[in-house]
């Protein structure tokens, strides 16, 4: 009995680390659009479950909402662009720094942008 609820207790805590990796607050922007222009700007993460988030980018004078996932070491997002004409996705990489280093693209794009997420 004693074994099942050790068991029981590590597989809780090592499926709450990469959340736990994953913090809430301000990170620093910095990327690429699909077209190859450079953007930078904000994006604001706020933790709503064990593995859920919900996102705000603030890119010059666009914000940008969405929502992200953590699975393992990836982090998933949905968002939409153009006042919601654009849903689009991005996957990004959780680095032991607490960055978010990923590519992201528009359903139906031809071509991919880059991000970078640094916590301040």
């Amino acid at each position: 009995m004693t074994r099942i609820f050790l068991a029981a207790c590590l597989a809780v805590s090592v499926a709450a680390a990469p959340a736990q990796a994953q913090r809430s607050g301000t990170y620093d922007v910095t990327g690429t659009n699909p077209d190859g222009s450079a953007y930078t700007g904000t994006l604001e993460l706020e933790q709503i479950g064990l593995l859920s988030f919900r996102l705000r980018w603030n890119i010059g004078p666009d914000v940008i909402e969405g929502v992200g996932m953590v699975s393992g070491l990836s982090f998933a997002t949905a968002f939409s662009l153009g006042g919601g004409s654009s849903p689009s996705m991005g996957v990004y990489e959780l680095r032991p720094n607490g960055q978010l280093v990923g590519q992201w693209t528009t359903i139906g794009a031809f071509a991919a942008g880059t991000e970078t997420a640094t916590p301040r």
